[in-house]
């Protein structure tokens, strides 16, 4: 039998890989923050030492954005803190700890899309917490898996697609930012990467370590990924909306969001044969979920 630990349970990542099929003879651990703070190196110390795990997926994370720009003290401790005490107790039990990162560790200011080898440069708190936290990782843990991902959709939790469809319902018109790209990525199939990854980290202690890209495939803007959401509610019945096309100058925000969020998937196809389907693909599978169980009337 084999104990795998969960942290950030209640998360998009987090609800998703709960609902992998594991197979029966791995039991899954996700425990809530009064069972388990990552953050204080006391509350990891104690955990560890109730159970033997053989490993740890940390998706994890203080994921507010503009809040971190005017709590930069909250987000180190969850984003960078967290972490290193992770990797500090799954590197004293021999086993290894997957890491969800993010794109915004990058500037943003590539022509093409980011690899693993591009230089980091984080434009806010949130970024830098994060790089923080995957220097940790990997410093503190050799077995480790840094897995950077980016604009996490899924029928859970708040994310871009469930505010496009619950503001489109009030709001006949939307004004989305056209000058941001990225690539959309579902919280189910983050989950198939990290699932993979981990049970091959596993059964290999010689398993590919470090840092990889996981998105689906292709790209689209911000306004873009607003008008396929739209059309693909529509002709499901749900809501729809017109999409005008905004500068990121015409939409200020606290933080300061790469401009280009695109991410190079050809290491961890590479090395554990993941090929990303296309992120058309995945949100249809959202919208689908979310209007099969959501009554119109409701918020979605």
């Amino acid at each position: 039998m084999l104990d795998i630990l969960i942290t950030g349970g209640t998360g998009q990542v987090g609800l998703e890989l709960a609902r992998q099929d594991w197979g029966q003879d791995v039991t899954l651990h996700l425990p809530d923050r009064t069972e388990l703070d990552i953050s204080s190196t006391a509350s990891v110390t104690s955990y560890f030492s109730q159970r033997t795990f053989a490993a740890v997926i940390n998706p994890a994370a203080y994921t507010a954005v503009d809040k971190a720009e005017d709590d930069s003290a909250a987000a180190f401790l969850s984003n960078a803190q967290g972490p290193a005490n992770l990797a500090e107790a799954t590197r004293k039990a021999g086993i290894p700890l997957v890491h969800v990162s993010t794109d915004y560790v990058f500037a943003g200011d590539k022509t093409g899309p980011y690899d693993e080898t591009d230089p980091v440069a984080p434009l806010g708190i949130y970024g830098a917490s994060k790089l923080a936290g995957e220097i940790a990782v990997r410093a503190g843990n050799s077995r480790s898996v840094v897995m950077r991902t980016a604009w996490v959709l899924s029928a859970h939790r708040g994310n871009f697609l469930k505010t496009m469809l619950r503001v489109a319902a009030a709001n006949p018109q939307l004004r989305v930012v056209d000058d941001q790209v990225g690539c959309p990525t579902a919280a189910s199939d983050i989950a198939q990467a990290l699932k993979t990854i981990t049970l091959r980290m596993i059964a290999d202690e010689n398993a590919p370590a470090g840092i990889y890209h996981f998105v689906n495939a292709g790209e689209v803007s911000w306004c873009g990924l607003a008008r396929e959401i739209f059309a693909m509610s529509k002709a499901r019945g749900g809501p729809d909306a017109d999409v005008l096309a905004i500068t990121t100058a015409e939409y200020p925000t606290p933080a300061r969001r790469p401009a280009n969020s695109r991410l190079v998937t050809q290491k961890i196809s590479a090395d554990y044969g993941i090929t990303p389907r296309p992120w058309e693909n995945a949100v249809s599978e959202i919208i689908t979920e979310l209007t099969a169980t959501v009554p119109q009337t409701a918020e979605v």
